[in-house]
């Protein structure tokens, strides 16, 4: 790949996780503090990213694969969430807000599947190259953090202009993409197969007694997982940990550390073990969470963050990597389109709306929350399967 495509590239994945962690990560702050909702109606604001997960195979499948060229698309998407993004800073009821949010994420998460299709078009060794990409996303949802903190937008109650710096960055990928190198669509003058779209075809996979197990897995940690997302940032600022959003940039730190440790775990551990590492890591974060506080337990809360690039890349990673051993090259598409939408679409979708139910619940009358409380539900359900997965899921013969 020639430096100067590896540059736009890089430039791209950067710009196009930067729109995306410069308000996602406050936006629970944001609800409760600006808009008065409650835990369901913040809840319901983060399941936005389930049900554009849901949809984007739709848009993916039916118009990107077919008509238009990705990075055209791209760039279209990206103009149109600019002026979505600009209107949600000016909302200042929950309605409003919610019903622009879900049209945003529908035209946001397509995004992620066409930067992929971008870079993969432009390698002849993916495998080896595109991580080396893709790390510039991680590093554009670090920077957005930092970016928060070093405004101090929390501290000074200003997250309304999150939305207005996504705005003006998304603007500027909207036309930058239209000079990233050409993906014509692979699949053009093809008839759509919606079993396809779906990962229909995949559930054949099912009938696999292991793969049902990791499956099964796999969509219930999503439930666990949406806690941390959805409710970190309120934590640490209601609990008075400075500039929240900057320290949660920490566990993107370790995200990219251990996705370049992943192949030598891999070797040494196999599948099992990597996804079992990877649960109980959800485990341990939230008892660390239960019990760490913003004075000298603060080691604790800061274990708890760095404990995400372990969270995430033991289990989703390794999972995607298990998903394409087992369908092959027939079905690869398939498989990963119906892990996508079972984790990121309906998994997270339930486990938004039941973190709301348990925020909600432990809620004090005077302000604030009952954290240890709340901490504890995601840690029993992720012990909980732990437990079940190390009881019924075998190694498989050929994981290395």
């Amino acid at each position: 790949m020639q430096l100067a495509t590896r540059l736009k590239l890089s430039l791209m994945m950067f710009l196009n996780f930067f729109v995306w962690g410069i308000w996602f990560v406050t936006l629970g702050t944001y609800l409760g503090t600006k808009l008065s909702a409650d835990g369901v109606q913040i809840g319901l604001a983060f399941g936005t990213q389930s049900l554009g997960a849901i949809i984007a195979p739709f848009i993916i499948g039916l118009i990107a694969d077919r008509f238009f060229s990705a990075q055209k698309i791209l760039g279209v998407l990206h103009l149109v969430g600019a002026i979505i993004m600009y209107y949600l800073s000016t909302v200042d009821n929950f309605s409003s807000f919610y019903s622009l949010l879900l049209i945003y994420m529908i035209v946001y998460m397509p995004s992620l599947a066409l930067v992929n299709a971008v870079s993969f078009k432009q390698m002849d060794n993916p495998e080896k190259q595109f991580s080396y990409i893709r790390v510039w996303g991680t590093i554009g949802w670090i920077a957005a953090g930092l970016l928060i903190g070093w405004l101090a937008l929390e501290q000074k109650g200003e997250l309304k202009s999150t939305f207005l710096i996504s705005a003006v960055v998304s603007a500027v990928l909207g036309i930058y993409s239209f000079v990233l190198p050409d993906t014509p669509p692979p699949k053009a003058g093809s008839k759509a197969n919606l079993g396809e779209i779906l990962g229909l075809d995949a559930l054949s996979l099912l009938k696999d007694k292991n793969f049902f197990i990791f499956f099964l897995a796999s969509l219930l940690i999503c439930i666990p997982l949406a806690f941390y997302y959805q409710e970190t940032n309120i934590f640490l600022n209601e609990i008075g940990v400075d500039k929240a959003a900057g320290k949660m940039t920490m566990g993107q730190m370790s995200e990219t550390i251990f996705l370049f440790l992943m192949p030598l775990f891999f070797t040494r551990l196999g599948i099992k073990k990597m996804l079992l590492i990877g649960m109980l890591a959800w485990l341990v974060r939230y008892l660390m969470f239960g019990f760490g506080d913003a004075a000298s337990g603060i080691w604790l809360l800061y274990g708890g963050i760095i404990l995400h690039g372990v969270c995430y890349d033991f289990f989703f990673v390794t999972g995607q990597i298990y998903t394409d051993q087992r369908a092959g090259e027939r079905i690869r598409s398939s498989a990963q389109g119906m892990i996508t939408l079972a984790t990121y679409g309906v998994g997270m979708l339930i486990g938004f709306w039941f973190a709301g139910l348990v925020a909600d619940h432990y809620a004090i009358a005077g302000g604030g929350h009952h954290w240890k409380n709340i901490w504890m539900i995601p840690a029993v359900i992720a012990g909980a399967i732990l437990i079940l997965f190390m009881l019924f899921f075998k190694e498989p013969k050929k994981s290395a």
